[in-house]
Formats: C-alpha cells, structure tokens, sequence
C-alpha cells in the first residue's frame, strides 16, 4: 500500500499510503515479549512524547477524518466513499495490527500507524496516517519509527510504498532508516518502495 504525504494507513481495495510530517525521533519502550511477525497492537507502546495503542470505538470520528480529509487523502487517491467509509467504521476499532497514535500529555489522537503481515510479496508492510493540524512537529515520524523497531525484532524486513511525489513521505521513511529499493507505476501513480532490513 502506499504512502502519503500526509500520514495515512491502507486497506485493500483502496489504497491508503504511508505519509510524514516533521522529523522528531524518540526512544520507544514496550514490554518484552517474544518475537512475532505482528507485535499486537493491545500492547502499548510509549515514546518521549506518544501513546500507541488499539483503536478504539470512541477514536472513530477522528479516524474517519483520516479518510475523508482532502489534504490526508491528496497522495492516496482522494476521499474514500461513504460507503467505504462504513465499512472501515466497523472494522477499524480493535483491528489487527492498526495502532491509533496519541499525544500522551493530552489524549489527543494524531493519527494512526498499521502494520500488515505478508502485504506485500510476502513481506510485512508500514503504513500510517496523519490529521492535517499535527503535522510538522515530527509525531509520524516518531510513531513510525517505533512501531518499525518493534515490528523488525519478529521479522527480517518491512517495507513501505509511498508516491514519488510525495516528498513529505519519503522523507520520512528515509529518516526511520528505510531505503529507496524499486520505482514503478500502480494505482495508477508513479510510486516507490522502500525497505528496511533487521
């Protein structure tokens, strides 16, 4: 799936890529606990300045926004149907592998990170989503970037798809370590695949 200038999470039919915002890393803490291809979102995890963690019924109005806000959606595609809008509605809360990202001094909810095992040629895929309003203070990035340590530790590599335009995003994945591996049209736009290794 592909990446976003704004931060975005994918689902099958329609694609929904990655996208950043401002460079800002921090360490991340979570609870020991064997290697798994998909570390279970039910298990927080915390930075210096974010709390992942499921997602949650009353996370649904925001998260929606993350579908339908023009600006998210500009490097994905565009705003995704009501009736898909419905669908994701259902399924988001308490998804496999799809964090919600939230400010921890605050509770506010940024945006959120998925993880899908075997996505792509079998290999585990990234991809995130941001509201418009925190965007450049480097929370995709530290989310990111966490959720990439922690998903590496159960998997040799994970890779993240994002438009060739979207400078924002790539960006990103650059600075969480992922390098530029294959350029190639899908979804009817020129995108690139980046990897990261163990």
């Amino acid at each position: 799936m592909p990446a976003s200038s704004t931060p975005a999470a994918t689902t099958k039919p329609a694609p929904t890529p990655a996208s950043a915002s401002a460079p800002a890393s921090a360490p991340v803490s979570a609870p020991d606990a064997a290697p798994a291809s998909v570390p279970s979102p039910a298990v927080p995890l915390t930075t210096e300045r974010l709390l992942l963690r499921p997602v949650r019924a009353s996370d649904v109005p925001e998260v929606t926004r993350l579908w339908t806000d023009p600006g998210v959606r500009r490097h994905l595609g565009g705003p995704v149907t009501e009736q898909v809008v419905r669908i994701r509605q259902r399924r988001v809360v308490g998804a496999p592998g799809v964090r919600a990202v939230l400010r921890a001094a605050d509770g506010v909810l940024l945006g959120i990170v998925t993880v899908e095992p075997a996505a792509r040629d079998g290999e585990t895929e990234i991809s995130y989503q941001f509201l418009p309003e925190h965007w450049g203070r480097g929370y995709a990035r530290e989310a990111v970037a966490a959720v990439l340590d922690v998903t590496l530790r159960g998997t040799p590599s994970v890779v993240a798809l994002t438009q060739q335009a979207n400078h924002r995003s790539r960006r990103l994945l650059e600075d969480v370590g992922m390098s530029h591996v294959s350029s190639f049209v899908e979804y009817e736009a020129h995108q690139v695949l980046y990897r990261r290794r163990r």
